[in-house]
Order: structure tokens, then C-alpha cells, then sequence
């Protein structure tokens, strides 16, 4: 019986250190907090959705859930068996009056429209984890860092999970960036990652900055959750419409399918180009991940006009077939023909091109 209770005291002592490093962030705290607190989105400690949302995996959950990725079998078709095709651009020869967009994998891409620079939930780490053993890259989508990027206007955040939030990231984008844009509370870890505090700002749902020269960013609603801890939901997570002197673009982030959608292509009449979440999906997280059913509703929610599959291609979060997204998601499309995009990792889409097209590239690999 000692034996026992001193391991368990050991660990505990191993999680809870581990737990003080600077990849889990800062809670917000001081006039963070304070704004937080005045949030109508914010009751009883934490962030909630519009509408409620079932999470099927509780906190005890998440030890069977720890297990089962690092010890038990991983399904067939997981991860691919080959090398991923990618294609690597030189960012910083592309002349600023180019309007392009360029796809990373899973949730990360660039944004240059109309003489600006964005940057969203960049990930040039190998790992979707606090862990690094954990949640690795697929082989060959790895080929940007940090160093490839040329000076950003705006890094747009759009919550604080790890495959969006990457600590060695952000880090070292700190002299390339000009200004930050995150959820309510998510400043917070950006700051204590040696961020100044006039570098970063935070929107909660329903919010307009005018960023100048023709560019408005508006934070709109999300269905998802956050966290980077035990505790959930102690920060925001949204999605934007940047609106520029030529083109209205979504970014959706992370979320299920919901009334918000509509109510946005309402809002804003169309959407030029949108990004939507189409991976890592699950029966049981239908309320915080979108069915590629549902990524077709959402197109046309928003009256989308071109529409770029995100959220897959790099990472397993779940346990479907590394291609089943975009496979499942182009079959669909066969009777609906929205303009979804697939180019390959590090391909250049060109937004005023509209005969561009690109190739079924994930066919040809295992």
C-alpha cells in the first residue's frame, strides 16, 4: 500500500510540474480577466456556446483516452504509408501585389490580399502536443517553418488548442509580427510567451476592429470549446470575417454545424473565399466538429464562393481514415459542385484566378 501511494505521489509531483512549463500558457489574470468577466458568452468560469454542446469525453475520460493513444493499436489508414506530396514556395519573393493564399496542412495558412500579410493558427512544429512524443506529422507535410515566412502584418489565433496554438511557433514569429489577434483570454498565454502587451488584442464574439487602409476584421461565432489544461473553457474560441478593400474571407477555425453559419452569410451577403474545418471528426463530437455533410451546409450558409478544406492532411485527431474527409467530402460534392479547393501543401492559390484548378493529389498515396 505505501509502495502504491508513493508512485501516485510521484507522478502527481512529475504532472503537476510538467504542467508550470511554458507550452500550457497563462491564465488570464488583471484587466484580461476583468474584460472576461463582463463577457455576456461568460458564466460560471468559463466560456459557453450558444447553444449547449455534449461532450462525451469528461475528465475521466481523458486517462483511457491518454492510453489508448500512446499504448493500444492504432486503426488501419490512421496515417498514410507514404511520404505526402508538397509543393515549397518562397513566400518572401511573392510580390506584395500578389493576392494568394497558401495552405500549411491541417488548420495553418497564409493569407497576402490587397498589400497585407496574415498569418492563421500557424503550426511549424512536428507535434499537435504539449507532449512531444504525441500527435506527430505526417511524413513530408513538415516542410515550412518559421524562418520561411516573410513579415506578417496580422497573426490571426482562433483558439488555444495545440493543433492551432503552437508555443515554439509563436515564439519565434515574435520580430516578424506586427500585431496579434486572438479569442478573449487567449492574450494572455501569447503575453507570458514575451509578446508585449500592445502587440496583442483580443476580441470576444460579435466584434469589429478597423485595422485601416479599406481592412476590417469582425470575430464571429464559433461552436467548439478551448483549453490546454484540465480546466476547460477559461478562453474564447471564434472564427473571423476579414473584410479588405476587394474580398470578404471566413475563417472558420474549429466548430460544429449551427445556426451561426447562416446567420453570418446573412450578415455579410457572400463570402468570397472561406476556410472550413473538414477533419478530425466524430460521431460522438458532432457539436464541436464539422461532418463533411455538414461543411456543405456551411458553404452554402455562407454563400461561399471558393471554399478550402482545412483541419486534415497533417495531423490524426481522430480515428477516421487519414483521406476520408476530403474523400467523403468531394463525393458529396458530385450533386452539390460548391467550388471546394485542394491544392497540396505549399501550393499557391491565386484569389483572382478563377479558372485555377487544382489535382486529386491524396489519391496516389497510401
Amino acid at each position: 500500500m505505501y509502495t502504491i501511494l508513493i508512485i501516485i505521489a510521484v507522478v502527481v509531483v512529475f504532472v503537476f510540474s510538467y504542467m508550470q512549463l511554458p507550452v500550457f500558457g497563462q491564465k488570464p489574470y488583471g484587466d484580461r480577466l476583468d474584460r472576461i468577466e463582463k463577457s455576456p458568452n461568460y458564466k460560471n468560469e468559463q466560456f459557453h456556446n450558444l447553444n449547449p454542446v455534449i461532450m462525451t469525453a469528461g475528465k475521466r475520460q481523458m486517462f483511457s483516452i491518454l492510453w489508448k493513444k500512446l499504448f493500444e493499436k492504432k486503426p488501419e489508414g490512421l496515417r498514410p504509408k507514404e511520404k505526402i506530396p508538397t509543393i515549397k514556395s518562397d513566400l518572401k519573393t511573392i510580390p506584395i501585389d500578389k493576392d494568394i493564399v497558401v495552405w500549411f496542412g491541417h488548420s495553418s495558412y497564409y493569407i497576402q490580399i490587397d498589400g497585407k500579410r496574415f498569418l492563421i493558427d500557424p503550426v511549424f512544429s512536428k507535434h499537435a502536443s504539449p507532449v512531444p512524443i504525441m500527435i506527430s506529422c505526417f511524413e513530408g507535410t513538415n516542410i515550412y517553418s518559421v524562418e520561411d515566412m516573410p513579415e506578417i502584418d496580422y497573426l490571426l489565433i482562433t483558439h488555444d488548442h495545440y493543433d492551432h496554438l503552437d508555443y515554439r511557433t509563436i515564439k519565434k514569429l515574435n520580430p516578424k509580427v506586427k500585431q496579434v489577434i486572438s479569442p478573449l483570454g487567449v492574450g494572455a498565454h501569447i503575453e507570458k510567451w514575451n509578446y508585449s502587451k500592445d502587440k496583442i488584442k483580443t476580441m470576444d464574439w460579435d466584434e469589429s476592429i478597423d485595422l485601416g487602409d479599406g481592412f476590417i476584421i469582425n470575430s464571429t461565432t464559433s461552436r467548439h470549446f478551448s483549453g490546454r489544461s484540465l480546466k476547460r473553457n477559461t478562453t474564447l474560441w471564434l472564427s473571423y470575417v476579414l473584410q479588405t478593400p476587394s474580398k470578404t474571407i471566413f475563417i472558420s477555425g474549429d466548430g460544429g454545424y449551427d445556426s451561426h453559419f447562416a446567420k453570418i452569410g446573412k450578415r455579410f451577403g457572400k463570402i468570397d473565399f472561406a476556410f472550413l474545418e473538414t477533419g478530425q471528426y466524430n460521431e460522438k463530437w458532432k457539436y464541436i466538429h464539422s461532418m463533411p455533410e455538414e461543411v456543405i451546409l456551411e458553404a452554402k450558409d455562407l454563400n461561399a464562393q471558393k471554399v478550402l478544406p482545412i483541419h486534415w492532411g497533417k495531423f490524426a485527431l481522430a480515428e477516421h481514415h487519414w483521406k476520408e474527409p476530403i474523400e467523403r467530402l468531394m463525393s458529396l460534392n458530385k450533386q452539390e459542385n460548391i467550388n471546394f479547393l485542394t491544392p497540396m501543401i505549399g501550393e499557391i492559390i491565386d484569389l483572382n484566378n478563377e479558372n485555377q484548378s487544382f489535382s486529386a493529389w491524396w489519391e496516389d498515396v497510401e
